[in-house]
């Protein structure tokens, strides 16, 4: 699982009928320097490129969601769909420690 901060939605005029109900999330991956900043710092662009979520869990811009890419993105639904990454958690805290040499 990645973690990444919602930075839009995506609007489509048409949807496959499998993913009715959900939405479509734009999220910025998380960095390392956001890692250490933690939740309460301000959220500031990733210089990763962003990518888009499918999200059913009920994601807004400024959350932080975890998210899951590849194969076990279409796991959740019972037929084939075409979903590459999809929002698995809504983070309310963070802790993060990093192993010191």
């Amino acid at each position: 699982m990645k973690l990444g901060t919602v930075i839009g939605r995506v609007t489509l005029s048409k949807t496959v009928k499998s993913l009715e109900g959900g939405r479509f999330l734009v999220v910025s991956p998380f960095s390392r320097q956001q890692f250490a900043a933690g939740l309460d710092a301000p959220t500031s662009m990733s210089s990763d490129p962003s990518l888009v979520i499918y999200d059913a869990i009920g994601g807004a811009p400024g959350h932080v969601v975890g998210y899951v890419e590849g194969r076990e993105a279409a796991q959740p639904f019972e037929v084939p769909t075409p979903v590459d990454a999809i929002n698995v958690a809504l983070v309310d805290e963070m802790f993060y420690s990093p192993f010191e040499k």
